[in-house]
């Protein structure tokens, strides 16, 4: 998949060079061109000076053909626009905004753009909104058998019950990180856009639940 990265900061260059060792392309966006000498000299990916909200910049680095994108600069306005362009205008599904204001990130979730203040931020919470399958397990019983996850679930579960989620995927939803807050679903809880879903499951099935997350709900079922 082909991944673009506005910014290129401490959180930008560890992210990008994440995602070229796990075998993705990788272009990064910043209007400092010297600050691209954080990537180091063994990343292969495309460099692209300009405004990270600028489309033709955006087009330069190939975000209609990416997969994700990733606004990390050290702006949150600059950060929550690049976002937009990216999910409205090139129809990104991949895409995520560092903010470092929590109550902004909590307005811009509800946009339905994955956002994370940066006293909480880490490339790995980047990367685990990024990729629908690149996260690590959050946690691991001892034995190996069960693990908990953060799986990407598709849009085509908005407005669907967790229930019915949890029965097609034949896991247990442990909570769902909704606007920045933790919550823990009821039987008559809806997914909304924007959600993150946490999901208890055992260690083997982890291909079976991420097809049904993605694929969305059997069609002729209520």
């Amino acid at each position: 998949m082909h991944v673009v990265i506005m910014g290129c900061g401490r959180v930008g260059a560890e992210l990008a060079q994440a995602l070229e060792q796990q075998g993705h392309t990788v272009a990064v966006v910043d209007q400092d061109p010297t600050a691209f000498r954080r990537l180091g000299s063994g990343f292969g990916g495309r460099r692209v000076s300009g405004v990270g909200f600028d489309q033709d910049t955006l087009r330069e680095a190939g975000i209609e053909e990416a997969g994700a994108f990733a606004a990390v600069s050290s702006g949150d306005n600059s950060n929550i626009i690049a976002a937009r362009v990216a999910r409205e205008m090139f129809g990104i599904e991949h895409v995520a905004a560092r903010i470092y204001d929590p109550k902004r990130a909590e307005v811009y979730q509800r946009l339905g753009i994955p956002t994370v203040a940066t006293v909480r931020w880490t490339a790995d919470q980047m990367l685990r909104r990024l990729l629908p399958s690149g996260a690590e397990p959050l946690w691991r019983d001892p034995s190996g058998g069960v693990q908990l996850a953060e799986v990407h679930a598709s849009t085509a579960w908005v407005g669907h019950r967790v229930s019915r989620l949890q029965e097609e995927a034949g896991v247990r939803v442990a909570f769902l990180t909704r606007v920045g807050e933790a919550m823990l679903p009821t039987s008559r809880t809806v997914l909304q856009e924007g959600d993150l879903v946490h999901v208890m499951m055992r260690c083997d099935q982890i291909d079976q639940v991420e097809a049904v997350f993605s694929n969305g709900p059997e069609e002729g079922r209520s």
